[in-house]
This record gives structure tokens, sequence and C-alpha cells, in this order.
């Protein structure tokens, strides 16, 4: 029997490794090395020990009666895509952590900690740390910090230049101080915080109206100097700082929504209570231009944008009225654009139609 051999006619060595397979460990411990001044400049007092260990460790702090512990997670979405067809890898990193955060926040909760789940087909080192960079950025616009994560190279699932992410929050909440909606009651009022844009949903639809329309990333966006790149990737906004300073302040606020997938009257109606519902003035708040653009250039109906769509109101919160002018006045000075948008009335036996939009678009 011949011996076996894994040298070639031409003298290089054949045999299988890792790296043949597509996953390579050296650029894995690079990316690593990148990363690590991002992700520290996001500890805040409670995070213990120190950067690359198999768990991040978190030390409750003192004074809390009965703290109760407030998860969520989330994704990017088909904004994604956009990300990777550009190589602009930084601003998605901001909305993984907006919305998961955000949603944290609508309990009433201090969002804390934050992990993130990167995977990609072929992991390079640079693009990795835009990632994280973009991901730790979130984090420090929401006072969290970010304790751990995973890098994970899987060709064969992903192509090279593919990437997929996902974030898990921890908030923290004293139990008595929860906000559910169970206390929404008729004459509360809705106030609405301004998005910074799409945010993180109804991309699929996007791209098909880039598809129809032939507008390309890298093309002018219309009614505006931007391109449609940058309009369209700019980064979920973070609302916690502005909503915990309400709490601090011992605000009363009864209900809050966090508007995502299904927009305003989907993530609205989560949070009021049955027998009652949400009467908002669609004149209330003039619809960004940008929402306006896609619906015409689309074809789009407006009960579609709607359902789609958060048509420029991020957040939502649900208060009494003598509490709805002291929390206009603060959230206006901590930078957000505040709005009344509608009130609580009676409503019917239908509980899956509970928030309801009047007036002209």
């Amino acid at each position: 029997m011949a011996e076996r051999t894994d040298a070639t006619d031409d003298g290089l060595d054949r045999r299988l490794t890792y790296r043949s397979a597509g996953v390579d460990i050296e650029a894995g411990e690079e990316a690593v090395r990148l990363i690590k001044k991002d992700v520290e400049s996001t500890y805040i007092p409670g995070v213990l020990g120190s950067w690359g260990g198999f768990a991040g460790l978190f030390r409750l702090p003192d004074g809390l009666e009965e703290p109760v512990l407030v998860t969520g997670t989330d994704g990017v979405g088909t904004k994604i895509l956009l990300a990777q067809e550009t190589g602009r890898l930084d601003t998605v990193g901001i909305d993984l952590v907006a919305m998961s955060v955000n949603d944290v926040l609508t309990i009433g909760a201090r969002p804390m900690l934050f992990l993130d789940y990167i995977a990609v087909g072929r992991l390079t080192p640079a693009d990795m740390a835009q990632m994280v960079a973009g991901v730790a950025e979130g984090c420090r616009r929401a006072g969290c910090a970010l304790v751990g994560g995973e890098m994970a190279e899987m060709p064969g699932l992903y192509d090279p230049g593919e990437f997929d992410m996902a974030g898990f929050c921890v908030g923290l909440a004293e139990r008595r101080k929860l906000i559910d909606g169970s206390a929404v009651a008729e004459g509360d009022v809705v106030l609405g915080l301004a998005s910074s844009g799409l945010h993180s949903n109804g991309f699929s639809l996007v791209r098909q109206v880039l598809k129809a329309s032939g507008l390309r990333l890298g093309d002018t966006f219309p009614d505006t100097d931007m391109s449609t790149a940058d309009v369209l990737l700019t980064p979920t906004r973070i609302y916690v700082r502005s909503v915990i300073g309400l709490l601090e302040r011992d605000v009363p606020i009864r209900g809050m929504a966090h508007v995502t997938g299904g927009g305003i009257k989907g993530n609205l109606s989560r949070v009021i209570p049955e027998g009652l519902m949400a009467r908002l003035d669609r004149s209330a708040w003039a619809v960004p231009q940008l929402f306006l653009t896609l619906q015409r250039l689309g074809g789009i109906v407006d009960e579609q944008m709607f359902l789609t769509f958060n048509m420029g109101i991020g957040y939502l919160l649900v208060m009494e009225p003598e509490a709805a002018g002291q929390a206009a006045g603060l959230l206006t000075t901590m930078g957000e654009r505040v709005v009344r948008v509608g009130e609580i009335v009676p409503g019917g036996s239908q509980r899956d139609v509970r928030v309801v939009l009047e007036g002209p678009a």
C-alpha cells in the first residue's frame, strides 16, 4: 500500500484547515482587539470584570426595594441589505440597540445591559469593527453597557459580504413603578415624540419602492439634497434619556408604546385597556416629506402607509391631562419634538379596533 501524502506535485500542502473551510480564527481575534476600546467606552457603574471573558457580569445597584429585570430582543430587519449594498456598516449598529432599548423603556425600565450577535459569511476585522462601533454608539446614547456578544463566521449560510445582527437588552425597574397600560383611563392625553425617519421598519416595502421607481441608493433622494442612502440609513432615534428624565422627576406616565412594525395603531393598541380606545388626530402633526415621497413613488394608499411606517411618530406616551403639559415642556428641553396627537375615549367591544386615526392627512 502506498504511503499517504497531503502534498501535491507542485509541493503545496493541500490538507484541510478551518481557514480553508472559510473560518479565519486569526481574523476573529484581530476583530476582538479592534472593538475593545469601543466596547469598554460603554461601561457604566455595576459592570464587573474585563472584556473578553465567556460571560458578562453586572452587580445590581443598591436601593431598590423589589428590583425587576426587564428583557427585550430584536434585529434590524431588511435594512441590513441597504447597509450591505452601500458598505456603510456603522449606523445599523445604532438601530440594533434602539430597537431593543426603546421596547424595554416602554415598561418604565432603564436599559442597563446589551449583548449583540453578529453573523457573517466572511469575517473582516475592519468591517466588524465598524458594526460594533455602531452598537457601542447606540449603547452610549441609551446609557447602557455593552457587556458581551458573539461574532460568528458562517460560510455557506451567508455569502461573503452578507451579515445579520441580533440584539439583547436587559433593563431594571422597581416593581411598583412598572408601566403596563393598566392605569390608562378615559380623558388621558396621548403625546407623540418625533421619529428620526423610517427607523428600522418597513424596509421590505421600501426596497420594492426603490425597485419600482428605479431610484438608486447613490441618487439624490427627491425633495432633498441628500443621497437616498443617507436618508434611508438614518439611525433609529433612541428615546431612553428623555423618557428616563421624566421618570426620574416622577412625572406620572400611564402607558408607553414604541412605534415599530404595525405602525401607530398596531403598537399603541397594546397598552390600551379593554373598553377604551385612542382617538388620534392625523392633522395634529405634519407627516415628514420622506414618507410622502415614498408613498408617491410606490403608489401606496394611506392605510398601508400607516400600517407599515411610523409616519413621523416614533414613540408614544399616555398620561393624565394635568401631567401632559409638564411632560411636553421637559421633553422639549431634552431635545425631543413633542406633539399632542390624541386622547383616550370610551371604546367598543371589539378588542382589535382600539386606535382610530381621524382628521385629514
